[in-house]
């Protein structure tokens, strides 16, 4: 595994931020990392990083043990907190040199360091003075900085702070291209990024983990009952709609368009196209509601 988490726990007097969670990640997945503010996401970023000590418990990173081997497992990671220390009084090739030079990268450093800002879009930037950069291209610099030595793994503490939209889709291929054979931990509050990215979301609560599984499968889960979005060529009153068998909730979307909530258990796809032959209608559009990841998120982390 490229990283295995066993029993980790962190304590701050009486305050136990993180409570004897365990978790492995293999290589080639990007994990959602999840949780609201407090439940103990940087805390753990943090021990897996070796920045911060466990009070008790273990984590193993590509083999190499955070407490035993930390300099090994800081070889192997690279890295974005989510307050992106950076030295503002660098130039941006400057630093990115310096960060270089700290990770020990030989050969041709120039050619790492080329291809590392033409990759995080920082080419028209890469002159200027890091202080004087908008808050989106100091995430990038952020970006370039952990994976400017390769490493087999990523962790990222809200990669897409700061980042306008087309910025985000820029940093989102970045990093599912990364993740296609290296290991991409990163933690977010944007539900979009991690249904865009990731297909393993682990969502902690309160220090202790609550779900760790695919995103599709919480998504079946936690589906109470099928939603159907209907749209009919022919009128159709909400009377008929409402005594369609297995049909608990009818409400309009428009004309001729209907949002159907089913019984639980029951599949109105069927039923609602037996229901339109029956009636000589047609059905113009139907699709089936997915259980959104944000529900799912409230659904675990709410008091």
């Amino acid at each position: 595994m490229s990283i295995d988490v066993i029993g980790l726990s962190k304590e701050y007097s009486e305050q136990k931020a993180v409570d004897n969670i365990s978790f492995a990640i293999k290589q080639g997945e990007i994990v959602g990392f999840l949780g609201p503010n407090g439940a103990g996401k940087s805390t753990t970023m943090k021990m897996l990083t070796c920045f911060v000590l466990p009070t008790s418990g273990k984590a193993q990173i590509c083999g190499f043990d955070t407490q035993v081997s930390p300099l090994e497992v800081k070889r192997s990671i690279g890295y974005l907190p989510e307050h992106n220390p950076l030295y503002l009084d660098m130039y941006v090739k400057e630093y990115l040199n310096f960060v270089a030079g700290i990770y020990g990268l030989k050969g041709e450093v120039s050619k790492i360091i080329k291809t590392i800002i033409g990759n995080t879009g920082l080419s028209p930037e890469q002159n200027k003075k890091i202080g004087a950069l908008s808050k989106g291209y100091r995430q990038r610099v952020g970006l370039a900085q952990a994976m400017i030595h390769n490493p087999r793994v990523l962790i990222l503490d809200e990669p897409t702070s700061g980042l306008d939209p087309n910025q985000i889709n820029d940093i989102r291929k970045l990093i599912t291209d990364f993740g296609k054979d290296r290991t991409v931990l990163l933690s977010t509050h944007i539900m979009q990024e991690v249904e865009a990215m990731c297909d393993r979301v682990i969502i902690i609560n309160k220090g202790k983990i609550v779900a760790d599984d695919a995103t599709v499968n919480l998504q079946k889960r936690f589906k109470a009952s099928l939603i159907l979005h209907v749209e009919f060529k022919n009128e159709v009153l909400k009377q008929q709609l409402k005594e369609i068998p297995g049909v608990e909730m009818v409400t309009e979307n428009g004309r001729n368009r209907w949002k159907l909530a089913a019984t639980k258990g029951t599949d109105l796809r069927e039923i609602v196209f037996k229901f339109a032959v029956e009636t000589n209608n047609v059905i113009l559009q139907q699709n089936e509601e997915e259980q959104r990841l944000e529900e799912i998120f409230q659904h675990l982390t709410k008091d």
